[in-house]
């Protein structure tokens, strides 16, 4: 197809920095060539934070950069004339009404938008009477992309169900270094955590299992690695494993990415990740390409990836006892680790790679233009 007769989509979305879901599919969706084969293509970065803890919080400098951002964007519609505006914005809190009033403007220019939530929240806040007048206005006469079909009741008394579609996210695949675990090793377990360091994440719930465990007499180890967030430091977090008397079993290495994150994955046996506000969870699929059974919670689109049995096992949603239990039964069962963790590694090549995530993307999009 030549480039004149590709349809134009301007995207409008998260990039890193900071590192979080939406930036990272942001960041896939910008290097993506297969997307960039389908469309003329123009990328405009949404965020105006300029770090995890600068998340959720009012700056002064933020309305300036708001007010630039939708000049910018009212630019490019203009300039570009795109058929279609893909945007990933948020469901609640001031980034909400941002994107509110970005999506308004973009209605009154006559333009189609598709918008990709990687984020909950609107049931909680509906009874709201600003937040339920902006959430009529704000879904009229526009498509939405969700992670999983799951997180469709958080939003149902303003989306019909023929507005929205259902794309589950991706990872690239790539050669592990460790598909066929040792099982017959005499060393501890090793559990491994990986979140940026947010209470909803559910490491305090971690480490009260594993005090749990501990208090069992059960050998293992556990990796903590993630950034520090203005909800919990270092500092904050190292308090807590050393009250909890768990020195010697928890150990916090900080941010890891790239060849590094890949080396604790190598030596990882069981993946944990017992979040309590949750719309897909990526780090799940991580694990599971290494062939690492998963721990979770029910919480989104993590029940389309977590099948409690095969791939893992599902505890309970803010239940330390729940989770030390399901720890337990994989410390317990090497045998059981594997097969679960071959099943997974299965499971995620059937249905989350990134080939598959862009051929969905493609699909929702093609079926937004019209």
């Amino acid at each position: 197809m030549a480039i004149s007769e590709k349809p134009k989509v301007l995207f409008v979305l998260h990039l890193p920095p900071p590192v979080h879901g939406a930036a990272t599919v942001g960041k896939t969706i910008f290097e993506s060539d297969y997307i960039k084969s389908h469309y003329q293509c123009r990328f405009i970065n949404l965020a105006t934070a300029a770090s995890l803890e600068d998340i959720g919080h009012f700056r002064f400098h933020k309305l300036s950069d708001f007010l630039h951002l939708k000049r910018k964007i009212k630019e490019a519609v203009i300039e570009f004339q795109p058929d279609l505006i893909y945007l990933t914005p948020s469901a609640v809190g001031l980034a909400f009404f941002k994107d509110y009033f970005i999506v308004q403007m973009l209605k009154r220019m006559g333009k189609k938008v598709l918008l990709h939530f990687h984020n909950k929240g609107v049931k909680q806040h509906q009874d709201n009477i600003i937040y339920d007048f902006c959430y009529k206005r704000f879904f009229k006469n526009v498509k939405v992309m969700l992670l999983s079909s799951y997180l469709y009741p958080d939003m149902e008394r303003y989306l019909k169900e023929d507005q929205y579609s259902v794309c589950f996210n991706g990872i690239p695949v790539k050669e592990t270094k460790q598909i066929e675990r040792d099982t017959s090793s005499k060393e501890p377990v090793n559990i491994m955590f990986l979140s940026n360091l947010l209470i909803a994440k559910g490491i305090y719930v971690l480490i009260d299992a594993c005090k749990i465990l501990k208090d069992r007499n059960i050998p293992f180890t556990c990796t903590v690695i993630g950034a520090e967030t203005n909800e919990i430091s270092a500092e904050t977090l190292n308090d807590y494993i050393r009250e909890n008397g768990l020195n010697n079993q928890i150990k916090y290495v900080g941010k890891a990415y790239g060849e590094e994150k890949d080396a604790y994955f190598d030596k990882t046996d069981i993946f944990a990740f017992p979040t309590f506000n949750e719309t897909f969870g990526l780090v799940l699929l991580e694990a599971m390409q290494y062939a690492i059974p998963i721990v979770s919670t029910p919480e989104g689109g993590i029940q389309d990836i977590l099948i409690d049995g095969k791939n893992g096992l599902m505890c309970k949603t803010r239940d330390s006892a729940s989770l030390a239990s399901a720890l337990q039964r994989l410390i317990e069962n090497p045998e059981l680790r594997k097969e679960m963790g071959t099943c997974g590694k299965e499971i995620y090549l059937q249905k989350f790679t990134l080939e598959h995530f862009e051929q969905q993307f493609v699909r929702i999009i093609n079926s937004s233009l019209n």
